[in-house]
């Protein structure tokens, strides 16, 4: 029997991935069954339940490749060492490209509701989002470093409230259409400087 192609084996991952996203954003992640996404992936029982067992692991699989995203671009941004509202600035870059058509943050604040109500999806956000904090704790590191924070900060204490200014911005916009990027980083420059 001939063996498939890792080529092939990750475009099956893809195709099915697609459809979850095409299925939650339309019916919402609580609503959607694993036979909707069956269906919308086009592919047999037996081939989707081949990459996933459950759409939790789907669901798990979408965060991760988000946040991964979203990671290698905070590590980026970290590489140039820039005060901290520039810093802020370049990572909303990032989460408004994923506020945008065919981006993933309708489906993250569908993860955030569910996780309020289910055990499985909480542990899915949850990890997620600590390697996110984690993530943007290099940029309060280099603030440290440069002397733009004291040499005593408590860098986790500052690094929780600087990542709680990402998803802020990204709820805030989804649910009301506003601040535009430009807005919210004058406001969070006015606070900054005072």
């Amino acid at each position: 029997m001939p063996r498939v192609s890792e080529e092939h084996l990750n475009a099956r991952r893809e195709q099915i991935l697609d459809a979850a996203r095409a299925c939650f954003v339309a019916k919402g992640l609580h609503s959607t069954s694993m036979q909707d996404l069956i269906k919308e992936a086009g592919l047999s029982v037996g081939a989707v339940y081949r990459y996933f067992k459950s759409k939790d692991e789907i669901i798990a699989a979408i965060a991760e490749t988000v946040t991964g995203g979203i990671m290698q671009h905070i590590e980026t941004v970290a590489a140039q060492r820039l005060p901290l509202a520039e810093s802020m600035d370049a990572v909303l870059v990032a989460i408004e490209i994923q506020m945008g058509p065919g981006g993933h943050l309708p489906i993250a604040l569908q993860v955030w509701a569910e996780a309020a109500i289910d055990p499985a999806i909480a542990a899915i956000a949850k990890d997620r989002y600590v390697k996110l904090r984690g993530a943007l704790q290099l940029l309060v590191e280099n603030a440290v470093d440069s002397g733009e924070l004291p040499e005593d900060t408590d860098v986790a204490a500052v690094t929780s409230a600087y990542y709680s200014l990402v998803p802020g911005f990204a709820l805030q916009r989804m649910l009301t259409g506003t601040p535009d990027k430009d807005s919210y980083m004058r406001g969070l420059r006015l606070l900054i400087n005072r």
